[in-house]
Parts: C-alpha cells; structure tokens; sequence
C-alpha cells in the first residue's frame, strides 16, 4: 500500500515522543482523505499474542494489526492500550493509528512454526481490523490466508462493514478451517449512535452486513455489547434492537451491561457530562470509586429483563471466548489441524465447510 504523493520512509519531523522510540517505526503519514488523522507504520516482530487466561492452562491467542482506532467510541475498553506509547486513551487513540504494514508476513512465519498447535485465533477483540484505515491497507486478506493455509481456526469480530469486502475469502478459507463472524451492533438509536460512536458505520448498515454474511452461508453472532444504563436499556430499545437483529438474520445474540475500566471511565463521563448531564450523578453512584462493572442488582436486573425478548424473538444466545473476549470458536475442543497438505488459495465462489457445521449455542 501506499498513499498518494508519499514514498516509503517519508516521515514528519514531530513524531510523537512514545513513536519516535520505537526502532521498527517507518514512517508517519497524513493524508487528506482522513482528515484529522495520522498514521504510524511500523514494522511488527510479533503478529500472535498470547493472551492469559484465568489458570495457568488457559489462555488465547489474538491479533491486532492496527493499535488505536478510528470507530472513536467513547466507552471503547481498549483505550488505555496506547498509554505505552505515551499517546493518550482518549483524542490519540482516536486519531493516532499505529499500522503493523508487515502482520501478515510475519504472521506467516509464526504459524509454520514446529511448536504451533493450530490454536483458535481472535481477531477484533481489542481494536477493529475492519476500521476504515483497512480500505487502504488490505491487512486482513495476507491474515486471512496465512491463517487458512497453516490450517488455523479463527473468529472476526467487527463493527466495519469492509468485512463485506473479503467474504469471498472467507468462504474459500472456511473450507478448510472452522471460521467464527460476529459484528458489535450496540446501539440502535440513530442519533446516539452517531454520537458515541461518531466513526463507525450506522446500525442499518452493520445489519445489512450481517445479512451479507448470512448469504455468504456463515453463521452470524451480534454482539449486543454494551448496554448503555438509562440509554439503551428501556424495553422498547431492546425489544426494537433484537427485532432488528432477528430480520438481519443473525443466529445468535450476546449482550453485557457497560464496563468502565481505567482512564475508559473519565474519557466517557466526559462524553456524558457533553450529551447527557442529566445521568451523570446516576452513572457516578454506579461506577463509584474503582468500580469497573455495573452494580450486581443492574446486571441481573437487566438479565431478567433481556432474557424473556431474546426468547420471543426466537434467537439463541451466542458464547463468549472467555479468555479472548471475542466469538467462542467452535474449534475449542478438536485435535490440532493435521499439517497443510498444500498452499491455499483463495478465489470467489468457493463452497462453505465448517462455517455453518453447527448450530449456535442454545439459550
């Protein structure tokens, strides 16, 4: 990839101070088609994490080819990851994008390691691999196949309807590995939506996207995540939004109460005290002190109050990887993939194998 009037190594004197220590930076780019925004292109060492989980044999494995992101909402839990840099969580993650240009090369490298087990992966669990810089990039198609041609399971879950883009893809690739797609459908108030989350496509468009994949022949979760207290938690919102998840064709539906972790806490009240003043002293005296998660008494309120729609609209609750935070893969549980008996290539029109193999998770 590269940006129209630039060259590779090209790079603007005032690169931040975290940025400018990082001895596998490139270069710093602007660009008029993302006005506002600047990008980091650095060179990767590493493209899996390892993830802990919470016992010494658990864990998982995730990749996250961009660092920051420009969905921008405010609630967004993976804002105190650019603090290591000395970018802040708030206005730099939003508009300070690190991109790992080399991910799936080294990602290739990773996977054809003797030790690798062919593990599930989680893409989507910290920041979006289909946020908007990805039109530009095309990170996610080399992921893609390295991941199909090693013969690993993944799961992707986004909010960016370029998913659509790499449907074919997938299709291809999931003849040959269990593949997990789920989009993060949170709000469906239109004007709400544009204000908490301002850089992200619109809720019609996510839905639409999860038809697209539903005609690709995948099974689709939405992640109802989070519930907004006193905004998107009356019954009507909920009802209306799962509605509208049920006529999209998504197959399960998972949901959570907002959590408010770190410096996540006073990046969103800030947006509440702008847009809602009214429920700050609510929000205060539920998310007092360190408290991260909404009160016990709210979460099985709210329960008691979801469970009954999502039976009248006849969708299943979907399962949460509790480790990755993304999609459960339904490869969780089978023997490692036998070694690749040849390279992978991926072409349009390819048939769908373990996609749609089994069921969602009941309710």
């Amino acid at each position: 990839m590269r940006w129209s009037g630039q060259e590779l190594g090209v790079g603007r004197n005032d690169t931040l101070p975290g940025l400018a220590r990082l001895n596998t930076l490139v270069r710093t780019v602007e660009t008029p088609e993302f006005a506002g925004m600047t990008f980091h292109e650095v060179l990767a060492k590493s493209a899996l994490n390892r993830v802990p989980g919470t016992s010494k044999m658990s864990f998982g494995w995730t990749i996250n080819p961009y660092r920051g992101c420009s969905h921008a909402c405010a609630y967004c839990f993976a804002r105190p990851t650019h603090e290591y840099l000395d970018l802040d969580s708030g206005d730099d993650f939003d508009r300070q994008i690190v991109v790992k240009i080399n991910v799936a090369e080294v990602l290739r490298k990773e996977l054809a390691r003797p030790g690798w087990r062919h593990e599930s992966v989680a893409l989507g669990t910290n920041t979006d691999p289909y946020q908007r810089a990805e039109g530009r990039y095309e990170l996610m198609p080399g992921i893609i196949d390295a991941l199909a041609g090693s013969r690993t399971p993944f799961s992707i879950l986004t909010k960016g309807t370029l998913l659509r883009r790499d449907l074919p893809r997938l299709q291809a690739a999931a003849r040959l590995v269990p593949i997990d797609l789920a989009m993060s459908i949170a709000i469906y108030d239109h004007d709400l939506q544009q204000s908490v989350e301002p850089g992200t496509p619109s809720t019609k468009a996510r839905l639409a996207t999860v038809t697209a994949v539903r005609e690709a022949g995948f099974d689709c979760s939405v992640f109802l995540m989070p519930i907004l207290p006193y905004l998107t938690d009356s019954k009507a919102h909920l009802d209306e939004a799962l509605r509208r998840v049920k006529a999209a064709g998504a197959t399960t539906v998972l949901y959570s109460a907002l959590h408010l972790r770190g410096s996540v806490k006073p990046w969103f009240m800030r947006w509440l005290a702008r847009e809602h003043p009214e429920l700050v002293p609510r929000y205060r005296s539920m998310y007092y002190g360190q408290n991260a998660y909404a009160p016990k008494e709210y979460r099985r309120w709210l329960a008691e109050r979801i469970h009954p729609l999502i039976r009248a609209h006849g969708l299943a609750r979907g399962e949460e990887d509790p480790v990755t935070g993304g999609i459960r893969s339904r490869a969780l549980g089978r023997d490692p993939a036998p070694a690749p008996a040849g390279p992978f290539e991926a072409g349009p029109g390819a048939a769908v194998g373990w996609s749609t193999a089994q069921p969602g998770v009941l309710f």
